[in-house]
């Protein structure tokens, strides 16, 4: 159905995510990827949310109005990873993974995905936040997943979709996809009112 909606348009998919790409390919949806280059500064004052939806706004400003001819529609997400007040970013190294994933274990963490879509008329920003509860990780399994799974380039220093997930999260309140960096199902909404 949203392939027919889109017929026609040129989607780009501004995210170096494999896992955007994939979900995005599931959606039966024709796009091309083209990430830019975006210093993730933000305000520290800013809440979670605004910050997902601040970043995935930056990227899509990252296209010039000369981009983003008649029919393109861009596709930008940022995810962050909040517990306690505080954003836990992608891990610079195996120290900083280490400490994040103590930091979650044994309990709950919110993932918020910012997601902007833009075309040359207009820009549409969303977000959607998921509930990630974690069972009580042990040194052993935080050593395992990050010498075996090498978690660098996720937001809390993990991927649901990976043996963490399948062996260390009991429950979520709410997308699946979201806490994998795309929530799917709103997308799809978004896109077919877009």
């Amino acid at each position: 159905m949203l392939e027919n909606t889109l017929k026609g348009y040129d989607i780009v998919l501004a995210s170096a995510s494999p896992r955007r790409r994939q979900l995005l390919q599931e959606l039966g949806i024709r796009f091309r990827v083209q990430p830019k280059k975006v210093e993730e500064n933000f305000d520290e004052q800013l809440a979670p949310v605004q910050v997902a939806e601040y970043l995935s706004k930056l990227k899509a400003r990252a296209f010039s109005k000369e981009e983003l001819e008649e029919k393109t529609i861009v596709i930008t997400a940022d995810t962050v990873v909040t517990i306690d007040g505080m954003i836990l970013g992608k891990p610079k190294d195996p120290a900083n993974a280490r400490e994040m994933l103590q930091q979650l274990s044994g309990r709950s963490h919110q993932v918020i995905t910012g997601v902007t879509l833009r075309s040359a008329e207009k820009m549409k920003t969303f977000s959607v936040s998921t509930k990630v509860f974690f069972k009580e990780l042990s040194n052993e399994e935080i050593e395992y997943y990050i010498t075996r799974f090498k978690p660098f380039d996720k937001a809390g220093a993990y991927g649901i979709q990976e043996w963490i997930g399948h062996a260390a999260i009991e429950r979520i309140e709410g997308s699946y996809f979201n806490v994998m960096g795309l929530p799917v199902h709103r997308l799809y909404e978004e896109l077919l009112a877009f």
